[in-house]
């Protein structure tokens, strides 16, 4: 079972989260546990460790989300729906209106990401298709971890969406040096977040992306 105190009074995490929350955490992780049994939703070498891994790493990109003026986050590979439900839980209480869109092509994972947005109750849509053959999406955030390098999120967000604030990816130990090579070929605004669960990590928000003229 997740621990619920690591999450509560993890002082780098600032969550004010209730009880209710809190147990919709333990309940979303322990689901991914049992079901990762039989769908390949987390590595197993780090069911252990979900709490900091994936609850807590996915839940730090709240300060980019909890904004006025953000209703819509698309998170694209969804997977296990990390972090799109663990955002989806921790702005529940926030914004009601708060909705997570879904796109994760695999048949078991995104029937997972259903099963999971209803019994939590979320404001969601699951949508079980290939984000590559999507055109002309509107949201307010699009957000992905563990999906797809950076050139290939960037490209994605310049072709196959109209409308967008800005990005949240993660990125590992050699972001430094992706952005340093993004950076030849777009132009782009970039805030950099360091990870509270890996020292070598950072959460970046992009913004104003668009593509050099070479």
């Amino acid at each position: 079972m997740t621990d619920s105190n690591t999450i509560k009074n993890n002082k780098t995490l600032s969550l004010n989260v209730s009880r209710e929350t809190l147990r919709e955490l333990d309940i979303y992780s322990n689901e991914i546990i049992v079901r990762n049994k039989k769908i390949n939703l987390i590595s197993k070498s780090t069911e252990k460790s979900i709490k900091n891994r994936h609850i807590i790493d996915t839940a730090q990109t709240i300060d980019f989300i909890n904004k006025n003026d953000i209703k819509t986050c698309t998170d694209l590979g969804s997977g296990a729906g990390l972090p799109g439900i663990v955002l989806g839980i921790l702005m529940k209480p926030k914004k009601a209106h708060f909705k997570v869109i879904f796109y994760e092509k695999s048949y078991h994972k995104s029937n997972f990401i259903k099963e999971m947005s209803k019994k939590l109750k979320l404001n969601s849509e699951i949508n079980q298709k290939n984000i590559f053959n999507e055109k002309n999406l509107i949201t307010d955030v699009i957000i992905s971890r563990a999906f797809k390098p950076l050139p290939i999120i960037f490209q994605i967000a310049q072709t196959n969406f109209k409308n967008f604030k800005y990005i949240i990816l993660f990125l590992g130990k050699s972001g430094k040096r992706v952005l340093e090579d993004a950076h030849k070929i777009w132009k782009f605004d970039c805030e950099e977040k360091k990870s509270l669960t890996n020292s070598e990590s950072m959460i970046v928000k992009i913004s104003n992306l668009r593509k050099k003229k070479l």
